[in-house]
């Protein structure tokens, strides 16, 4: 397939709620235009798009696909994006690559979270928006409620550009309301007929809001429109592409994916009409500049918007060409890390199937295997152009994971790290408090994913475990006990002594005094005594967890002139350290978590029973405005124990619609009844000779 100037080449993402036909409308797409001979995962057939294993197991897209075909003298990209909520990062990644975001909606299903989620992500990346309303072929479908409730929620910029005639079993194609006509198939052909009379009162209302709505986008037009003068069929298509381009204009589509109908309606659509980069003519930098888009600049430019770790090609980075041509064999610099890469090779990929190229031009997508370039990553001559980088969704699923066969930490983590590398909204990390590798991903549905990966690709089993809490002991009075070390066996034996005051010391950590007088402890001693305190605070005397904010005064003790040493001293003070504490009122901290969360309003009352059910506090409300218009930003503050699986609950709480931000914030007392329930179980793991 030969690569083409800015102008020839589309770039359109398919996106939506999970389940309503996205990777079956690029299957059609493939077929309509010959690059399939079969419909792709219909009646048994092998799809070409959702080729992993995984996403045959699951019933839902994991990854990013792309579907490259022509129609007419265009090459459309179109990228199957994962919709499913726990892989929706890969959904933003390659909406940052596409001119436009085309949502499919079910005609009987309605609207989800994940449709609205995407649509103002789409729109804060000033994409181009249209929607394919699929399925009308359902017995259940109902065109005009869909698109009713579409404009509820989106807005009243969205018309219908084809509509369908009849729907359920009574579903037989579209009408064309731009070139009014009606198109239909009859045996996998196109049939183009004049609309049928039955039609031809709704087809002249969706005529006349079709071109009520798009005269905005020319000052001129509009003043002739409302002025009572007409708007001619040449001026109504020119004014398509450029309403859509502005954003004032959102195309409506009918039809069904199964079936093939209404796609001829909607490819010659994206030809004819649909933005190319070229239209938006500048791409924002990192620095606020804009960098000019024009294929003949003899200085490329390419951001890397998705990195895959394939079993089969290896490690893949898929590439936005954003200025100038790329070629095999040329040196680009990444502009993070400063490192100069050769392009080998060139690929469109389709599915999992790749095809050489030789050149791609501004505008154009690529795949290039071996670099080392991550998602969000630009590469350019000179390593000096940065383009603005994308906002992926919180990450904030945590929970540990332990290899089930000891030796293979090292392939465990190594596994991890690449997986990370390749997605950004995968985070690894070493808890130094806990002792924990603990994933951060969006939800429990990825870490399953690369659980079986790590499996099937390192060859390492592993379990999720739960987080362990980084709890933290101190005092609330002061204290003070002996504590002496003596010990004979034959020969030199240990002797120390010391007598330890301990008090709180507030928000200001550790500290130690040295308050002996008269020799009673040798100086060189003293440091040993400091030692012993330390690690005893970090073994923790109540629960087992590290001390914190504790004051240390050694002012007294003794020493034997042959039996004293280092060990002996150290010892003493642990034995003193531990009385003491047992008489200072010990009590365990938990860390607080300082939440913000997002909702529609009608969820906010149950977020709040829920933070108060948890132990927390709300601390302020607000309300959303503009296009957060609708929604309750709650404040509050929850011991972490409470909010591990937050990720989760918000889901559950909110059906899908809540996000949040969350930030330890400090130590609070637990209640008596968690401490006396730690503390039990630590001394019982003692008892057992466990730590």
């Amino acid at each position: 397939m030969a690569t083409t100037g800015t102008e020839k080449v589309k770039n359109v993402v398919l996106v939506g709620q999970g389940g309503v036909g996205k990777t079956m409308l690029a299957e059609a797409m493939l077929h309509l235009t010959g690059k399939t001979t079969r419909l792709g995962g219909h009646a048994g057939t092998k799809p070409t798009l959702d080729y992993d294993a995984e996403e045959g197991e699951r019933g839902f897209s994991i990854s990013t696909t792309i579907a490259p075909v022509v129609w007419g003298n265009t090459r459309i990209n179109v990228l199957d994006a994962p919709c499913y909520p726990d892989f929706v990062g890969d959904a933003y990644a390659a909406m940052s690559a596409c001119e436009t975001a085309l949502f499919v909606v079910d005609a009987a299903g309605g609207l989800g979270t994940v449709t609205t989620r995407l649509w103002y992500a789409a729109e804060n990346l000033s994409l181009a928006r249209a929607i394919f309303v699929n399925r009308c072929d359902r017995p259940d479908a109902d065109y005009d409620v869909t698109l009713e409730g579409l404009r509820e929620h989106y807005g009243n910029n969205l018309g219908a550009v084809t509509i369908p005639m009849g729907t359920g079993d009574a579903f037989g194609g579209v009408i064309d309301v731009v070139h009014m006509k009606a198109r239909h198939l009859e045996g996998g052909k196109p049939v183009v007929t004049d609309v049928p009379a039955e039609y031809k009162d709704a087809a002249d209302e969706a005529r006349a809001s079709l071109t009520e709505l798009v005269v905005e986008a020319d000052d001129e037009l509009m003043m002739r429109y409302l002025e009572g003068g007409e708007i001619t069929q040449a001026e109504l298509e020119g004014l398509l592409g450029k309403a859509m381009a502005e954003r004032v204009f959102v195309p409506v589509f009918a039809g069904s994916c199964v079936r093939e109908e209404g796609l001829f309606s909607l490819m010659d659509a994206i030809v004819g009409w649909f933005p190319t980069m070229a239209d938006f003519g500048r791409i924002p930098l990192v620095n606020g500049e804009q960098l000019d888009i024009s294929p003949d600049d003899d200085r490329p430019v390419a951001f890397a918007f998705k990195s895959l770790n394939d079993p089969q090609n290896g490690r893949l980075s898929f590439l936005k060409v954003l200025a100038g041509t790329l070629t095999p064999g040329i040196e680009l610099t990444n502009a993070r890390t400063r490192k100069t890469e050769r392009l080998g090779h060139l690929y469109l990929m389709c599915g999992r199937e790749t095809e050489e190229v030789q050149s791609a031009a501004a505008g154009d997508i690529v795949v290039v295997p071996k670099l080392e370039a991550m998602t969000g990553d630009t590469l350019s001559v000179t390593g000096k152009v940065e383009a603005a980088a994308f906002r992926f969704p919180n990450s904030l699923y945590r929970i540990a994971i332990e290899p089930d066969k000891r030796g293979t930490e090292g392939k465990l983590y190594a596994f991890l790290e690449k997986a990370a590398d390749a997605d950004p909204t995968l985070k690894v990390e070493r808890d130094e408090d806990t002792g924990q590798t603990v994933i951060s991903a969006i939800g429990e549905a990825q870490v399953s994913v690369l659980l079986d990966r790590l499996e099937d690709r390192a060859g390492v089993t592993a379990h999720t475990v739960a987080l362990r809490i980084p709890y933290r002991e101190t005092i609330r009075r002061v204290a003070s006990a002996q504590g002496r070390h003596k010990k004979q066996t034959g020969g030199a034996g240990q002797y120390g002594d010391c007598w330890l005051r301990i008090e709180p010391n507030p928000g200001n950590g550790y500290e130690f005094v040295d308050e002996v007088v008269g020799g009673h402890i040798p100086r060189g001693f003293i440091p040993a005594i400091d030692k012993g305190v330390q690690e005893t605070m970090r073994e923790g005397v109540l629960a087992g967890y590290p001390m914190i904010d504790v004051k240390v005064a050694v002012y007294d003790g003794s020493y034997h002139p042959v039996d004293s040493n280092e060990m002996a001293f150290k010892t003493a003070a642990r034995i003193g350290f531990q009385k003491a504490v047992a008489q200072a009122e010990p009590v365990l901290l938990e860390p607080m978590a300082h939440l913000r969360i997002t909702v529609p309003d009608s969820y906010a009352g149950s977020v709040m029973g829920d933070v108060s059910a948890s132990r927390g506090r709300v601390e302020g409300m607000s309300a959303g405005t503009g296009a957060a218009s609708g929604e309750t930003t709650i404040e509050a503050t929850i011991p972490y124990a409470e909010v591990t699986d937050y990720a989760t609950r918000l889901r559950s709480l909110s059906r899908g619609t809540g996000e949040f931000e969350m930030e330890l914030s400090g130590y609070e007392q637990v209640p008596h009844d968690i401490q006396a329930k730690l503390a039990a179980e630590y001394a019982e793991k003692r008892a057992a000779g466990e730590k």
